[in-house]
């Protein structure tokens, strides 16, 4: 009998007798051999867990609920409705936008993360709050495992990115297409895995040797205009790239990275008035520790789409004195307005 439940006894007993009961809290661990005496008397206080980095693309990007199905289809409208010529006036002109309206369209396959966390029975029993832990705990690891297959991962790659998912993974945002100095445009129009992967505006280092204001100062002005004051609009930079503009001096000693009018810009919390990010599912490789970040207005640029139902559950018994736990997960991440955002790659 668990301490609840003999305090719960007790507290029924003295209702219905109104005598004075005492209870004796004193309880053999069910775990073998714990404790200072064999069987042992140990209190097991509550469990808990290190914290983990959830997924930090969570904190800016559009997240949607989805039904149960194998796919989710995204669809964009391109194209102008009217005559950019001559607009003016009551004359109809169809078809005749500069580019002619269109849509472009994609379709992704949802991806699914699983678990299975065998318990030993007896630790359940003395561990107070073991399994309300295991379960949040499990959820935030799975937070970690989608943080970094929404940035890492290649989903047209299966031998070299399976730690993230390969082909079974998201579609990483460092795996879309764009070299220094590429426009963005939507990828083909398809419902084929080898569509919808868009070309996203990229900006070169300013300088290959380090990490500069210049960079930061060229990606801002890369990013339509259109974007700059809406809500969302934020950098993602991988802690050790907020490092290196911590440290920054620009030609040994000439200037520090200083964002004038910013009272939190020291501690790179702002920078040119957009907030930063940390995100450590970003790729750290590279000389000045920092290959890939991002300036976006995240709600337009990415979306995250889970399916509405997420199983977890407890399978007692699977094998003798153990319960099973089992959780499963499934959603779809994808860059929808691949105009809404910026990324910088390292030259």
């Amino acid at each position: 009998m668990t301490i609840t439940e003999r305090i719960l006894s007790g507290i029924k007993q003295t209702l219905e007798t109104g005598e004075k009961v005492t209870i004796d809290l004193r309880e053999a661990s069910a775990i073998t051999g714990s404790g200072l005496n064999v069987g042992g008397r140990t209190h097991f206080d509550e469990a808990f867990a290190t914290l983990r980095y959830a997924n930090p693309f969570r904190q800016g990007a559009r997240n949607i609920k989805v039904p149960g199905n194998s796919a989710v289809q995204f669809v964009a409208k391109t194209g102008n409705a009217a005559n950019s010529t001559n607009p003016w006036g009551y004359a109809i002109n169809p078809n005749s936008g500069s580019p002619n309206i269109d849509t472009s369209i994609w379709q992704l396959p949802t991806r699914v993360i699983t678990a299975q966390m065998p318990v030993r029975s007896a630790v359940l029993s003395d561990v107070n709050g073991l399994q309300d832990e295991l379960v949040e705990d499990l959820m935030m690891e799975f937070a970690q495992l989608e943080g970094a297959s929404c940035g890492l991962n290649n989903d047209q790659a299966g031998s070299t990115t399976t730690s993230t998912g390969g082909t079974d993974g998201l579609r990483g945002l460092n795996s879309y297409p764009g070299a220094a100095g590429a426009a963005a445009a939507f990828g083909t129009s398809g419902t084929a895995i080898t569509n919808g992967l868009h070309t996203i505006r990229t900006v070169g280092y300013n300088n290959t040797g380090g990490l500069e204001a210049e960079t930061l100062s060229a990606m801002a002005n890369a990013l339509p205009a259109q974007y700059w004051s809406m809500p969302g609009t934020a950098w993602m930079m991988h802690p050790t790239a907020i490092q290196t503009l911590r440290n920054y001096a620009h030609g040994g000693g000439g200037y520090s990275f200083i964002d004038v009018g910013s009272a939190e810009a020291g501690s790179l919390l702002h920078v040119f008035g957009f907030p930063v990010i940390p995100n450590p599912y970003l790729d750290a490789t590279g000389t000045v520790g920092c290959k890939s970040m991002y300036l976006a207005n995240w709600p337009r640029f990415m979306t995250i789409a889970d399916v509405e139902e997420m199983t977890v559950q407890a399978m007692e018994q699977t094998t003798p004195g153990f319960v099973t736990m089992y959780a499963e997960k499934r959603m779809v991440s994808t860059v929808r307005d691949v105009f809404a955002g910026v990324r910088s790659i390292e030259t």
